[in-house]
């Protein structure tokens, strides 16, 4: 989630669809959330590593 949120926000930043970097600004964000919840050890959605 996070290297398809960074694809999207470069590819928005290069042809100007603010869309585009809107999402993908988002994905990164909440991928790093689950990223972080997940290696410290809590359980994110009932799996216990989020990959």
């Amino acid at each position: 989630m996070i290297v398809l949120g960074a694809i999207l926000l470069v590819i928005g930043l290069l042809v100007g669809i603010s869309l585009l970097t809107t999402v993908g600004g988002i994905l990164v964000v909440v991928g790093a959330v689950l990223w972080i919840l997940g290696a410290s050890g809590r359980m994110v959605g009932g799996r216990r590593h989020y990959f």
